[in-house]
Protein backbone atom coordinates (compact mmCIF):
# COMPACT_ATOMS: atom_id res chain seq x y z
CA UNK A 1 0.00 0.00 0.00
CA UNK A 2 2.77 2.60 1.03
CA UNK A 3 2.32 5.96 2.50
CA UNK A 4 -0.82 6.23 4.54
CA UNK A 5 -2.82 9.37 5.44
CA UNK A 6 -4.88 10.48 9.03
CA UNK A 7 -5.93 14.03 10.11
CA UNK A 8 -3.87 15.53 12.44
CA UNK A 9 -6.65 15.42 15.66
CA UNK A 10 -10.11 16.13 14.74
CA UNK A 11 -9.24 19.35 13.49
CA UNK A 12 -5.75 19.52 12.11
CA UNK A 13 -4.29 18.90 8.57
CA UNK A 14 -3.84 15.99 7.02
CA UNK A 15 -0.58 14.53 7.07
CA UNK A 16 1.54 11.28 6.21
CA UNK A 17 1.44 9.04 8.92
CA UNK A 18 5.08 8.76 9.40
CA UNK A 19 6.73 12.27 10.04
CA UNK A 20 10.46 13.49 8.97
CA UNK A 21 11.74 15.09 12.31
CA UNK A 22 14.51 17.41 11.00
CA UNK A 23 17.12 17.78 14.33
CA UNK A 24 19.24 15.60 12.71
CA UNK A 25 20.13 18.62 10.17
CA UNK A 26 21.40 21.12 10.90
CA UNK A 27 25.40 22.43 12.01
CA UNK A 28 27.30 19.80 13.89
CA UNK A 29 28.76 22.76 16.08
CA UNK A 30 25.32 22.23 17.73
CA UNK A 31 25.96 18.08 17.82
CA UNK A 32 28.40 15.81 16.26
CA UNK A 33 25.77 13.51 14.81
CA UNK A 34 23.81 15.95 12.75
CA UNK A 35 23.85 16.38 8.99
CA UNK A 36 24.41 18.88 6.72
CA UNK A 37 22.39 20.33 4.30
CA UNK A 38 23.80 18.75 0.83
CA UNK A 39 23.44 15.15 3.19
CA UNK A 40 20.08 15.90 4.54
CA UNK A 41 19.08 16.66 0.82
CA UNK A 42 19.55 13.00 0.19
CA UNK A 43 17.44 11.69 3.15
CA UNK A 44 14.60 14.42 2.40
CA UNK A 45 14.35 13.64 -1.45
CA UNK A 46 13.44 10.32 -0.17
CA UNK A 47 11.07 11.07 2.44
CA UNK A 48 9.00 13.14 -0.89
CA UNK A 49 9.70 10.26 -2.86
CA UNK A 50 8.07 7.78 -0.25
CA UNK A 51 4.84 10.39 0.26
CA UNK A 52 5.75 11.85 3.28
CA UNK A 53 4.03 15.24 3.61
CA UNK A 54 4.61 16.02 7.30
CA UNK A 55 7.79 17.50 8.58
CA UNK A 56 8.96 18.63 12.55
CA UNK A 57 11.52 20.91 13.35
CA UNK A 58 12.32 23.22 16.30
CA UNK A 59 13.20 26.65 16.72
CA UNK A 60 16.10 25.85 18.73
CA UNK A 61 17.61 22.74 16.64
CA UNK A 62 20.95 23.79 15.25
CA UNK A 63 20.30 27.64 16.68
CA UNK A 64 18.12 27.76 14.09
CA UNK A 65 20.16 26.28 11.23
CA UNK A 66 17.60 23.44 11.07
CA UNK A 67 14.49 25.30 10.10
CA UNK A 68 16.58 26.89 7.64
CA UNK A 69 17.29 23.69 5.78
CA UNK A 70 13.88 22.71 6.39
CA UNK A 71 12.66 25.66 4.35
CA UNK A 72 14.91 25.63 1.72
CA UNK A 73 14.25 21.64 0.72
CA UNK A 74 10.94 21.38 1.27
CA UNK A 75 10.67 24.54 -1.42
CA UNK A 76 12.89 22.47 -3.64
CA UNK A 77 11.10 19.48 -3.63
CA UNK A 78 7.26 20.66 -3.70
CA UNK A 79 5.78 22.39 -6.03
CA UNK A 80 3.31 24.05 -3.60
CA UNK A 81 3.42 25.09 -0.20
CA UNK A 82 -0.04 23.79 0.42
CA UNK A 83 1.49 20.46 -0.32
CA UNK A 84 2.74 19.70 2.72
CA UNK A 85 3.08 20.23 6.51
CA UNK A 86 5.94 22.00 8.21
CA UNK A 87 5.41 21.72 12.49
CA UNK A 88 8.22 23.73 14.43
CA UNK A 89 8.58 24.49 18.26
CA UNK A 90 8.49 27.28 20.30
CA UNK A 91 9.77 27.61 24.17
CA UNK A 92 13.05 25.75 24.41
CA UNK A 93 16.55 27.84 25.04
CA UNK A 94 18.00 29.38 22.61
CA UNK A 95 21.84 30.87 21.69
CA UNK A 96 20.69 34.19 22.99
CA UNK A 97 19.00 32.65 26.19
CA UNK A 98 15.68 33.44 25.11
CA UNK A 99 12.76 31.10 26.84
CA UNK A 100 9.41 30.61 27.82
CA UNK A 101 6.00 30.78 26.21
CA UNK A 102 5.49 34.47 27.53
CA UNK A 103 4.15 37.01 24.71
CA UNK A 104 6.63 38.39 23.57
CA UNK A 105 8.62 35.77 23.36
CA UNK A 106 6.01 34.15 20.88
CA UNK A 107 5.43 37.40 19.36
CA UNK A 108 9.25 36.98 18.07
CA UNK A 109 9.55 33.54 18.13
CA UNK A 110 7.52 33.48 15.74
CA UNK A 111 8.91 36.35 13.17
CA UNK A 112 12.51 34.55 13.61
CA UNK A 113 10.73 30.84 12.95
CA UNK A 114 9.09 32.20 9.89
CA UNK A 115 12.11 34.05 8.49
CA UNK A 116 13.89 31.05 8.57
CA UNK A 117 11.55 28.53 7.24
CA UNK A 118 10.86 30.75 4.39
CA UNK A 119 7.09 30.52 4.98
CA UNK A 120 3.98 33.19 5.27
CA UNK A 121 2.79 30.77 7.62
CA UNK A 122 3.20 27.59 10.07
CA UNK A 123 0.99 25.03 10.25
CA UNK A 124 1.29 23.94 13.09
CA UNK A 125 3.15 25.60 16.18
CA UNK A 126 3.96 23.92 18.83
CA UNK A 127 4.30 24.85 22.55
CA UNK A 128 7.78 22.56 23.14
CA UNK A 129 7.23 22.36 27.16
CA UNK A 130 5.13 24.16 29.86
CA UNK A 131 6.04 27.14 31.41
CA UNK A 132 5.46 27.87 34.89
CA UNK A 133 6.23 31.14 34.58
CA UNK A 134 3.44 32.32 32.63
CA UNK A 135 0.19 32.26 32.63
CA UNK A 136 -1.48 29.59 30.45
CA UNK A 137 -3.82 32.59 29.46
CA UNK A 138 -1.48 34.84 28.25
CA UNK A 139 0.36 32.14 26.35
CA UNK A 140 -3.14 30.98 24.67
CA UNK A 141 -4.31 34.44 23.85
CA UNK A 142 -1.43 35.54 21.74
CA UNK A 143 -1.47 31.84 20.25
CA UNK A 144 -5.23 32.87 19.31
CA UNK A 145 -3.82 36.30 17.87
CA UNK A 146 -0.93 34.70 15.95
CA UNK A 147 -3.74 32.02 14.16
CA UNK A 148 -6.20 35.13 13.68
CA UNK A 149 -3.54 37.51 11.92
CA UNK A 150 -2.41 33.98 10.17
CA UNK A 151 0.80 33.58 10.98
CA UNK A 152 0.10 30.19 12.33
CA UNK A 153 -2.87 27.47 11.43
CA UNK A 154 -2.75 24.93 13.88
CA UNK A 155 -1.68 24.58 17.95
CA UNK A 156 0.24 21.41 18.91
CA UNK A 157 2.14 20.93 22.44
CA UNK A 158 5.49 18.70 23.59
CA UNK A 159 5.99 16.13 26.05
CA UNK A 160 4.53 18.14 29.80
CA UNK A 161 2.41 16.51 32.43
CA UNK A 162 -1.11 15.42 31.02
CA UNK A 163 -3.04 17.75 33.53
CA UNK A 164 -1.20 20.63 32.26
CA UNK A 165 -1.73 20.00 28.61
CA UNK A 166 -5.54 19.16 29.26
CA UNK A 167 -5.38 22.76 30.95
CA UNK A 168 -3.89 24.48 27.89
CA UNK A 169 -6.54 22.64 25.87
CA UNK A 170 -9.57 23.98 27.68
CA UNK A 171 -8.43 27.11 28.51
CA UNK A 172 -7.74 27.77 24.60
CA UNK A 173 -11.94 25.76 23.66
CA UNK A 174 -12.56 27.67 26.30
CA UNK A 175 -11.83 31.16 24.28
CA UNK A 176 -13.29 29.85 21.76
CA UNK A 177 -10.37 28.44 20.41
CA UNK A 178 -9.91 25.11 18.85
CA UNK A 179 -7.83 23.61 21.22
CA UNK A 180 -4.59 21.45 20.31
CA UNK A 181 -4.30 19.32 17.19
CA UNK A 182 -1.35 17.52 18.67
CA UNK A 183 0.57 16.09 21.31
CA UNK A 184 4.33 15.42 20.98
CA UNK A 185 5.62 13.07 23.36
CA UNK A 186 8.11 10.62 24.35
CA UNK A 187 6.61 7.19 23.33
CA UNK A 188 7.64 3.93 22.19
CA UNK A 189 8.19 -0.01 23.13
CA UNK A 190 10.85 0.87 25.42
CA UNK A 191 8.76 4.23 27.34
CA UNK A 192 5.16 3.70 27.80
CA UNK A 193 4.41 5.62 30.61
CA UNK A 194 2.36 8.35 28.42
CA UNK A 195 -0.11 4.54 28.21
CA UNK A 196 -0.92 5.92 31.92
CA UNK A 197 -2.40 9.20 31.22
CA UNK A 198 -1.34 11.28 28.41
CA UNK A 199 -2.44 9.11 25.66
CA UNK A 200 -6.09 8.69 27.11
CA UNK A 201 -6.48 12.09 27.36
CA UNK A 202 -5.15 12.93 24.01
CA UNK A 203 -7.90 10.54 22.60
CA UNK A 204 -10.64 12.12 24.83
CA UNK A 205 -9.60 15.32 23.61
CA UNK A 206 -9.75 14.19 19.99
CA UNK A 207 -5.92 15.19 19.33
CA UNK A 208 -3.71 13.08 17.28
CA UNK A 209 0.17 11.97 19.18
CA UNK A 210 2.73 12.71 17.05
CA UNK A 211 5.65 10.45 19.12
CA UNK A 212 9.15 11.66 19.69
CA UNK A 213 11.91 8.95 19.77
CA UNK A 214 9.47 6.30 18.37
CA UNK A 215 13.12 3.99 17.89
CA UNK A 216 14.23 5.30 21.48
CA UNK A 217 17.32 7.06 19.86
CA UNK A 218 18.66 3.96 17.75
CA UNK A 219 17.99 1.04 20.69
CA UNK A 220 15.08 -0.35 19.15
CA UNK A 221 17.27 -0.59 15.90
CA UNK A 222 20.21 -2.96 16.51
CA UNK A 223 20.52 -6.24 19.27
CA UNK A 224 21.91 -5.74 22.21
CA UNK A 225 25.68 -6.01 21.87
CA UNK A 226 25.29 -2.97 19.31
CA UNK A 227 23.75 -0.12 21.42
CA UNK A 228 26.13 1.94 21.57
CA UNK A 229 27.76 1.32 18.01
CA UNK A 230 26.96 4.56 16.12
CA UNK A 231 28.30 8.24 16.79
CA UNK A 232 25.01 9.55 18.31
CA UNK A 233 24.55 6.42 20.47
CA UNK A 234 28.24 6.93 21.80
CA UNK A 235 27.30 11.03 22.70
CA UNK A 236 24.29 11.02 23.40
CA UNK A 237 24.19 12.12 27.01
CA UNK A 238 20.47 12.22 27.20
CA UNK A 239 19.82 8.72 25.89
CA UNK A 240 21.35 7.33 28.79
CA UNK A 241 19.09 9.56 30.78
CA UNK A 242 15.68 8.45 28.82
CA UNK A 243 17.07 4.45 29.09
CA UNK A 244 18.84 2.39 31.14
CA UNK A 245 20.36 -1.70 31.07
CA UNK A 246 16.46 -2.69 31.98
CA UNK A 247 15.56 -1.83 28.62
CA UNK A 248 17.67 -3.90 26.78
CA UNK A 249 15.18 -6.94 27.50
CA UNK A 250 12.89 -5.30 24.89
CA UNK A 251 15.74 -5.07 22.63
CA UNK A 252 16.12 -8.86 23.16
CA UNK A 253 12.61 -9.51 22.48
CA UNK A 254 12.55 -7.17 19.38
CA UNK A 255 15.10 -8.91 18.04
CA UNK A 256 13.88 -12.30 18.25
CA UNK A 257 10.55 -11.45 16.52
CA UNK A 258 12.27 -9.22 14.13
CA UNK A 259 14.67 -12.33 13.25
CA UNK A 260 11.24 -14.73 12.75
CA UNK A 261 9.69 -12.31 10.38
CA UNK A 262 13.48 -12.06 8.46
CA UNK A 263 12.66 -7.86 9.10
CA UNK A 264 14.63 -5.23 10.24
CA UNK A 265 13.63 -4.32 14.08
CA UNK A 266 12.92 -0.85 13.43
CA UNK A 267 10.07 -2.00 11.11
CA UNK A 268 8.75 -3.78 13.78
CA UNK A 269 9.04 -1.47 16.37
CA UNK A 270 6.83 1.17 14.34
CA UNK A 271 4.90 -1.07 13.17
CA UNK A 272 3.99 -2.15 16.79
CA UNK A 273 3.71 1.85 17.60
CA UNK A 274 1.89 2.55 14.85
CA UNK A 275 -0.96 0.37 15.27
CA UNK A 276 -1.47 1.62 18.90
CA UNK A 277 -4.49 3.53 19.59
CA UNK A 278 -4.46 7.04 19.22
CA UNK A 279 -1.22 7.56 17.54
CA UNK A 280 -1.24 9.29 14.68
CA UNK A 281 2.33 9.61 13.44
CA UNK A 282 5.66 9.21 14.87
CA UNK A 283 8.44 11.76 14.17
CA UNK A 284 11.29 9.63 12.15
CA UNK A 285 14.82 10.70 12.83
CA UNK A 286 16.29 9.42 9.79
CA UNK A 287 19.82 10.18 8.40
CA UNK A 288 19.54 7.78 5.47
CA UNK A 289 17.43 6.66 3.06
CA UNK A 290 16.70 3.03 3.92
CA UNK A 291 15.59 5.02 7.81
CA UNK A 292 12.51 5.75 5.43
CA UNK A 293 11.95 2.71 3.79
CA UNK A 294 11.80 0.43 6.91
CA UNK A 295 9.20 3.12 7.79
CA UNK A 296 7.09 3.18 4.94
CA UNK A 297 6.99 -0.63 4.95
CA UNK A 298 5.87 -0.62 8.47
CA UNK A 299 2.82 1.46 8.13
CA UNK A 300 1.62 -2.75 6.26
CA UNK A 301 3.07 -4.42 8.78
CA UNK A 302 0.25 -6.37 10.71
CA UNK A 303 1.78 -8.33 14.30
CA UNK A 304 -0.45 -10.83 15.55
CA UNK A 305 -1.35 -10.88 19.10
CA UNK A 306 1.52 -13.59 20.48
CA UNK A 307 4.06 -10.77 18.42
CA UNK A 308 2.93 -8.11 20.35
CA UNK A 309 2.46 -10.24 23.44
CA UNK A 310 6.32 -10.99 23.66
CA UNK A 311 7.39 -7.15 22.64
CA UNK A 312 5.61 -5.87 25.29
CA UNK A 313 6.48 -8.86 28.10
CA UNK A 314 9.87 -7.66 28.88
CA UNK A 315 8.51 -3.68 29.65
CA UNK A 316 9.41 -2.48 33.18
CA UNK A 317 7.48 0.41 34.93
CA UNK A 318 10.09 3.95 34.34
CA UNK A 319 10.65 7.36 36.01
CA UNK A 320 8.48 9.63 34.21
CA UNK A 321 11.32 11.63 31.74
Amino acid sequence: MGMQYAQLGETGPVVSRIALGMMGFGDRSWREWVLAEDDAQTVVRRAVEAGITFFDTGNHYSAGVSEQITGRLLRRFFPRREDYVIATKVGAVLETGARGLSRAHLLSSVEDSLRRLGSDYIDVYQIHRWDPHTPIEETIATLHDLQAAGKIRHLGAGSMHAWQFVLAHTTSTGAGGSGFVSMQNHYNLAYREEEREMIPACRHLGTGVICWSPLARGLLTRPRDRAGATLRAATDAYARHLYTDQDLDTVDALAAVAATRRLPPAQIALAWLTSRPGITAPILGATHPTHIDDAVAALDLTLAPEENTTLEAPYRPHPVR
